[in-house]
């Protein structure tokens, strides 16, 4: 991977996905400038503004720009200006439509407090310093994909259906790609599930144990979601790696989001067995969009865990944290994470004062 040219397809989508991409955009221009690589880039649409355009929120041209691509970037998708559209149409189904069409199976959220936004969390500073937590979410299963679902009519009465569905073979490869990023860690992984009243995630409890044998260096343990759900406020440090199921990744990882002072801060990325997807977990805040206040620190970190990930980049991705975190050590602040003493600047101002700070440190 060193040696080639990389493809790489961006998706801005809708809301501050324009914005915080284009400074995300900056951030690759200079790592390609200073290690020499080549990224050929081609620009789609997704979501909402697909739809405006093609009436279609994941048109095939998109598609296939994703499918031949060794990698995505994903700005965020969809706003209240879609929300009464067909289900089938939202711009969300985007996101689930290209997820199961590349394969993308498992969702990556690190969770990484910031020393110096340890102030902007609502929790006390003891409870999340040092805080580092590997999320790891299994991302084509669940109630997100099973059938039967719909809403249809009973004896003139509404009935709404989702199916929570796992296999055997989904289980073992999510739990696979868990333990080997807990072999590289702390080698502490709690797999997460509700096997008390749920038998799907009976199985996945009882697949994660047959698993771990493959596994004798990394202690497991299993924990009830509303359990983890509680602990990840009471105690979050006990936390290295977490494996859990789709809807409850979503939650759980959201609700980690907030330790770290402000979910536009954390990336993500969503692995297939060939093919790659990185995005900020936030969504597109249409309230703000056009207003040059968007945090774009989530997408630019999104781009160094695609070089570590993705590309074999692990020294350009450890440049670009550095940045970050120098540039935050400043006292640089877009709104979300301002706090007393420090200066609220622009996201353009935030993009361009990573970019100079990783111009400075790169070899």
């Amino acid at each position: 991977m060193r040696n080639k040219e990389l493809n790489l397809a961006i998706f801005p989508g809708d809301g501050i996905g324009i914005e915080i991409i284009q400074e995300a955009l900056k951030v690759l221009k200079v790592v390609s400038v200073k290690s020499s690589r080549k990224f050929n880039i081609q620009e789609g649409i997704i979501g909402g503004a697909a739809y405006d355009l093609a009436g279609n929120p994941l048109p095939e041209e998109s598609m296939e720009l994703a499918g031949k691509s060794d990698a995505v970037l994903l700005g965020a998708v969809g706003g209240p200006k879609w929300e009464n559209l067909d289900y089938k149409l939202r711009p969300e189904r985007a996101l689930l439509g290209l997820r199961k069409q590349l394969g993308l199976f498992a969702n990556l959220r690190p969770v990484v407090v910031f020393d110096s936004l340890i102030d902007t969390s609502t929790l006390k500073s003891e409870i999340i310093r040092n805080i580092n937590i590997m999320i790891v979410r299994e991302l084509t299963g669940d109630v997100y994909f099973g059938t039967p679902r719909g809403v249809h009519v009973e004896n003139g009465n509404r009935i709404g259906i989702n199916t929570m569905i796992y296999s055997e073979e989904e289980i073992r490869r999510i739990a696979k790609v868990a333990f080997e990023i807990a072999q590289k860690r702390g080698k502490n992984l709690v797999s997460v599930d509700k096997a008390n009243v749920l038998e799907s995630t009976q199985l996945w409890r009882d697949v994660v144990t047959e698993v771990s044998a493959d596994f004798p260096d990394v202690t497991l343990r299993h924990m009830y979601v509303d359990n983890c759900a509680m602990q990840l406020i009471r105690n979050p440090l006990q936390f290295d790696v977490i494996l859990t199921t789709n809807m409850f990744g979503d939650i759980l990882s959201d609700e980690a989001s907030m330790l770290t002072g402000s979910i536009g801060m954390l990336p993500s990325a969503s692995l297939g067995r060939t093919k790659a997807m990185y995005e900020p977990i936030h969504g597109s805040a249409p309230d703000i969009a056009g207003k040059n206040i968007a945090n774009p620190l989530a997408a630019i970190l999104s781009v160094a865990l695609m070089l570590r990930v993705s590309f074999d980049m692990p020294k350009e991705a450890e440049m670009i944290e550095k940045a970050v975190t120098d540039v935050l050590e400043k006292g640089l602040r877009t709104p979300d994470i301002c706090q007393g003493g420090t200066k609220i600047v622009s996201t353009e101002t935030m993009g361009e004062a990573v970019v100079e700070k990783l111009k400075e440190i790169m070899p």
